[in-house]
């Protein structure tokens, strides 16, 4: 009894020391492991383990609430895996998880965070460009390009948020919130002025709003009616110096064109410049 009690400690112990030189032999497990998505788009990225070799290659899977896990990727060697194209839904809720692999060896499966894609997808900068009509801009808004669908065909409620200032003068900048349409004209501005416009955009689900659109700028022209005052005014004064010149008429010629010969002493100068 005391000879088998001893094998099987023997037994255990070296069981004990295979399991853990299997373990220690399993390769290290990729880090920072995080699901993304930027416009509708679903990328899985991670960091590579530390000392990986340029042999490493990762293995992807997905899955949404509804399903079991998919083959995202297989036995690439970049970081991150795209999941867009595998028939994802804009409302699904969905966690991913990697493995590195080398030879015929692998590393645990790296679970990621999860996204609900259409609360949680990071929305780009919309479009805006302005054009000049006298003393307003009118802003043109255009709405970022998603992966999947358009982004009233995700989002039922899409408002934008409009902030515009005198260049220069940032911190007098006035805002316009909620706006519906993507076409608004600024219309308590100053002529012959630079503005500046940047716009985001809000939804009803999207727990952020969008990121800024760039900054745009354009200079305000005169009113209308400046311009027509001054036509008028050159017009009138075109009218009246016709006038004068018609009922003056003969008053004009005359003093252009006398008849009456010159004094001598006059002929005399001119004489003497003609002949210098």
């Amino acid at each position: 009894c005391c000879i088998v009690g001893f094998s099987i400690l023997i037994t255990v112990s070296l069981c004990l020391d295979l399991n853990c030189t299997v373990a220690s032999e399993l390769l290290k497990r990729p880090t920072n492991v995080r699901l993304t998505s930027h416009n509708m788009n679903l990328v899985l990225k991670w960091d590579p383990p530390e000392g990986t070799t340029s042999d490493m290659v990762y293995t992807t899977m997905y899955r949404s609430s509804a399903t079991d896990y998919r083959i995202g990727c297989s036995n690439i060697s970049s970081f991150e895996c795209d999941f867009t194209a595998l028939k994802i839904s804009q409302y699904g809720n969905y966690t991913g998880r990697v493995q590195a692999l080398l030879g015929e060896e692998s590393s645990n499966w790296v679970e990621s965070n999860y996204i609900t894609l259409d609360t949680d997808t990071v929305i780009g900068s919309p479009t805006v460009s302005l054009s000049s009509n006298g003393p307003t801009l009118e802003v043109t808004i255009q709405d970022p390009v998603l992966s999947i669908l358009t982004l009233r065909d995700v989002y039922n409620g899409v408002t934008y948020n409009i902030t515009y200032w005198k260049k220069g003068q940032n911190e007098k900048a006035r805002s316009i919130a909620n706006m519906q349409q993507n076409r608004v004209v600024l219309n308590d501005l100053g002529p012959r002025t630079k503005y500046c416009v940047q716009v985001q955009i809000n939804t009803d689900k999207n727990r952020n709003p969008s990121q800024p659109s760039n900054i745009t700028c354009e200079s305000t022209a005169n009113a209308p009616w400046v311009a027509a005052l001054v036509a008028f005014v050159i017009m009138a004064v075109a009218v009246a110096l016709l006038v004068v010149v018609v009922v003056y008429w003969k008053s004009i010629s005359q003093f252009l064109c006398p008849k009456d010969a010159l004094p001598p002493h006059f002929e005399i100068c001119m004489q003497m410049f003609h002949f210098i």
